[in-house]
């Protein structure tokens, strides 16, 4: 999942435990992989989904405020024209002892938002 770099920060150093989306996963996700946009372009670690939450924008951002990690007017700018939104509940952070490379490490081209990685050997 590709993440502003002030927001991967503030994952792990646990200020935020929610990642807020326009769009929700199409297929079950367990961890999510965060890759830190520009200028930082690293993989920085993962964290385990610990539930989603669907709901209009006003009530996700009553329900998450406290743990957002974002203020009140960027939240509603993102989520403006939307009538729905979805809060990606973040349980625990792994960030590595070393930044990965996206295509080297994994094989993949950064995601404009996010991507499925097949864990399977």
């Amino acid at each position: 999942m590709s993440i502003k770099p002030q927001f991967a920060e503030a994952i792990f150093n646990g200020k935020k435990r929610f990642e807020f989306r326009r769009l929700t996963f199409r297929q079950p996700v367990d961890v999510v992989v965060v890759y830190v946009t520009s200028p930082v372009c690293e993989v920085w670690g993962e964290f385990d989904v610990r539930g989603i939450i669907a709901d209009t924008p006003r009530r996700l951002w009553c329900h998450t405020q406290e743990a957002a990690g974002i203020d009140r007017a960027a939240f509603m700018e993102y989520f403006s024209g939307k009538s729905e939104g979805y809060a990606i509940e973040i349980g625990g952070t792994r960030r590595y002892a070393e930044p990965l490379d996206i295509g080297r490490d994994f094989g993949v081209m950064p995601p404009q938002s996010f991507l499925y990685l097949n864990t399977e050997a």
